[in-house]
């Protein structure tokens, strides 16, 4: 045993000889510390368990503020993820929104064309003329000249001069006829000349585009009395079929003319029908 507490000493001293004064006196103090440290430990009074729990917070506390950085960075790594996601989801859902709204325009459409498509149709069935149905599919409207394209020509037996309908009611013939398209030349055109009949007293006339809504009548007879009256197609160009509704006759004092207005709108056409003769039914009659 004093072999062993021999042996210490002589390397605590041999420890010692090997430095300078000063490394000496240090790790003497830091022994001297250590040892009062365990002692007052051990000896478990009130101060030191209270410099110890002062002593454990300041180390906690140092600990969790040099975390604090690593935390901050983790927390800010998961926001601008989770923003990035959020933000995402919000433009793939402002995405479908868009498609939707567009396949509710297309479906209105649709709707409103198959709606037009219907009256056509109605109206087919009760007319007395051989009909083929087209759309426009080009306006080309002037201050004077007026005119529209249809989607049908020649391969659906489109002729030149063949009336043409909408609602019913005539608003132009066929003046150039190609193999898928037509030309119509619309009734308020300033080359547009027709032979009418005004109904109810038969009086003739011609029925003459002036470049606006309202075409007027010339070459009315010289005892003409306005009343409210229609006008129809007379035939008498042996173009044109007799009978179709035109439009109801208009005394412009202003103007001191004549004028018709159309039972069609020329500017709101979409759909017609182009005549291409009279039934087996309205010939018979």
């Amino acid at each position: 045993m004093s072999t062993s507490r021999d042996d210490f000493g002589i390397a605590i001293r041999s420890a010692l000889l090997q430095r300078g004064a000063k490394q000496k006196f240090s790790l003497f103090v830091l022994i001297l510390v250590s040892v009062i440290i365990f002692s007052l430990d051990n000896l478990n009074l009130k101060p030191v368990k209270i410099l110890r729990s002062i002593i454990n917070d300041s180390i906690y506390r140092v600990s969790a503020v040099s975390s604090s950085p690593i935390k901050f960075g983790s927390a800010s790594k998961d926001f601008f993820i989770n923003h990035l996601s959020v933000y995402k989801e919000n433009e793939r859902l402002k995405l479908e929104i868009l498609n939707l709204k567009k396949e509710q325009l297309n479906t209105s459409y649709l709707e409103t064309e198959n709606k037009k498509l219907q009256e056509i149709v109605q109206l087919d069935k009760k007319s007395p003329f051989i009909t083929v149905g087209a759309k426009i599919m080009l306006d080309k409207n002037s201050p004077y000249l007026n005119s529209a394209i249809i989607n049908k020509g020649s391969n659906s037996n489109i002729k030149l001069g063949m009336p043409v309908l909408s609602k019913g009611n005539l608003i132009g013939r066929i003046v150039e006829v190609n193999f898928i398209s037509s030309r119509i030349l619309l009734l308020n055109d300033l080359n547009s000349r027709i032979p009418v009949v005004i109904s109810p007293n038969g009086d003739q006339a011609i029925l003459t585009g002036a470049g606006r809504k309202r075409p007027i009548l010339e070459y009315l007879p010289e005892n003409f009395q306005f009343e409210q009256s229609n006008v129809y197609t007379s035939g008498k160009d042996g173009v044109l079929l007799s009978g179709i509704s035109i439009g109801e006759v208009i005394d412009n004092q202003e103007k001191q003319r004549i004028e018709v207005r159309l039972f069609t709108d020329p500017d709101q056409i979409f759909l017609v029908n182009v005549v291409l003769g009279k039934s087996t039914d309205a010939e018979a009659m």
